[in-house]
Order: C-alpha cells, then structure tokens, then sequence
C-alpha cells in the first residue's frame, strides 16, 4: 500500500485499468448473487452444506441467464409473428401497425 509511486509506465497503468474492470464485473455478481439470489442469507452450520447452498445459487444464476438468452430470440420470433396478420384462407399479410 503506501503512496503511489510518481513514474508509472503506460503498460502499468493499461494492466490496473484492465484489472480493475475485470474485477468490478466479478464484485457486480457477487453483489446479484446477494440481492436476487439470497447469497447473503446462508445460515447453514457445516462447511459442506454452506459450499452446497453457494454452489446451487451459482447454478441457478447461470440457468436464469441460459434461460434468458434461449427465450429473448424465441419471444422476438413470436412478437414479429404477432405482427404479421392472418386470412382466413391461411396467408399471411403484414398488419398495418402504427407505433
């Protein structure tokens, strides 16, 4: 710790600047985890039930974020339909909608 030191290489600089975001992206789950996911409220007594809860809160925030990117193509692709009107002979024909 200390003072900082007064010359710096660009280099230096370029490798903390990196480091800094990779670790604010990893605190920045950390904090989902404890605010939507419970991780805070872990009040398990053994060590292994304790890694157990943390991993399966881990688990389920990978699943919701899988879930998210499999459903957001799938419901695009049913809200454009939506757009398209149907005949009752069966074709389609764009719907005349203003937004």
């Amino acid at each position: 710790m200390g003072r900082k030191p007064k010359n710096i290489s660009k280099e230096a600089k370029k490798q903390a600047v990196d480091d800094e975001r990779v670790r604010n992206v990893i605190e920045g789950k950390f904090g989902q985890a404890k605010r939507r996911y419970s991780l805070n409220c872990i009040m398990s007594k053994l060590p292994s039930t304790s890694e157990t809860s943390i991993a399966i809160i881990f688990l389920v925030m990978n699943l919701s974020r899988l879930l998210r990117q499999v459903n957001c193509p799938f419901l695009s692709f049913f809200l454009n339909l939506s757009k398209l009107g149907f005949k009752s002979d069966g074709s389609i024909v764009k719907a005349d909608i203003k937004a």
